[in-house]
């Protein structure tokens, strides 16, 4: 092969690589804009970004998803809204969607919504939240029915009998 050729064949390889990661880059930045979608459908930032709920949503994204120190107490004790931006960087996306398929968090979580996610979907959420990287601290620790929390909560009504 002669230097002509050679030159030929490694910008072929190059033109070819460099297609491949654009197409690939598009497909994850749609991945991306799809989970951020879902995010935002599926309620997630109002419980796990600060003053999303009570501000009508207008909280800069920059801030979602980096967990609450309100907490919410019921007969299961205290739960706190955890910093999903902190976690998604801790964990691969085959642990995150073998934990969403199992999940059964204590209220107001609803579990189910991740139980009914598709594989895509749940995906698609640990792309977009992988994307916004880690940021803020983390949530309080769960208490117990017998510990009273300090801050604030939402009680819910102890049921009846």
């Amino acid at each position: 092969m002669n230097k002509l050729s050679t030159g030929i064949a490694v910008a072929a390889v190059l033109f070819v690589s460099q297609a491949a990661c654009a197409a690939g880059n598009q497909a994850t930045r749609a991945e991306q804009q799809r989970g951020r979608y879902i995010v935002q459908i599926a309620g997630c930032n109002d419980c796990h970004t600060p003053n999303y709920a009570m501000s009508g949503g207008k909280v800069a994204e920059a801030e979602w998803l980096t967990g609450d120190r309100l907490g919410w107490n019921g007969p299961w004790g205290t739960s706190y809204p955890s910093n999903l931006r902190n976690y998604f960087s801790r964990v691969s996306e085959a642990d995150w969607l073998k934990t969403a398929r199992q999940a059964n968090y204590r209220p107001p979580m609803p579990s189910s919504v991740l139980h009914d996610m598709s594989t895509a979907d749940l995906r698609a959420v640990w792309r977009f939240v992988r994307a916004l990287g880690p940021a803020g601290e983390e949530a309080p620790a769960y208490l117990p029915p017998t510990q009273q929390p300090e801050g604030p909560v939402v009680r819910f009504p102890m049921p009846p009998g």
